[in-house]
């Protein structure tokens, strides 16, 4: 039997594309997830791994719906074959049924681990330079440091609440914490 199993990262995205997939592949029944690859917990998984028996197929539409490392899937890979479980990726079109499929497989996880480490080594790498630039990143502060100042002395005044000093500023609560705090942080440092 075919089963499938679909998973998204978060509530905004949507299971149809790989459902309908899945139906069209010949899934008789399928599984999902509505939760990061990174977390623990996918029930939805475990009960695929609950029902699954020899001779079957746990269906993906793609590897990284399945594992959240290299490692992982390679892990699951091996507790499927274990239990002589096929394991198919449309997406990539490889079954593990042969052993050219198998060593596809692996090929494609392996390609698929050095990219995201490629992505996440220039994504340092470009923070790094801009750190190196003076660029420190995040938002822009919503005022300028004289404004800044004057939320400073607002609140310390007692004039106004801090309802009326962020209506007046347009700013939220939390901005005006942090510039209170940056306030308290650089009179502490200069005085």
């Amino acid at each position: 039997m075919l089963i499938g199993y679909a998973r998204v990262s978060t509530d905004d995205q949507d299971l149809n594309l790989q459902r309908d997939a899945l139906r069209q592949a010949g899934c008789k029944r399928i599984y999902e997830d509505q939760a990061s690859g990174a977390q623990a917990a996918r029930p939805g998984l475990e009960r695929v791994l609950e029902v699954i028996r020899a001779g079957d197929a746990l269906v993906v539409w793609r590897l990284d719906r399945l594992g959240r490392s290299l490692k992982d899937l390679i892990a699951l890979v091996e507790l499927l074959e274990g239990r002589g479980v096929g394991l198919v990726s449309l997406h990539e079109s490889i079954s593990t049924a042969s052993s050219s499929g198998k060593l596809v497989f692996h090929l494609f996880a392996a390609l698929a681990e050095f990219e995201r480490n490629l992505i996440r080594e220039r994504t340092q790498a470009g923070l790094s330079a801009a750190r190196a630039r003076g660029r420190k990143g995040g938002r822009p502060k919503a005022l300028d440091p004289a404004k800044r100042r004057l939320a400073v002395k607002l609140y310390d005044e007692r004039q106004l609440t801090i309802v009326e000093i962020c209506r007046m500023l347009g700013i939220s609560k939390p901005t005006l914490y942090s510039y209170l705090a940056e306030g308290q942080t650089a009179t502490a440092g200069g005085g």
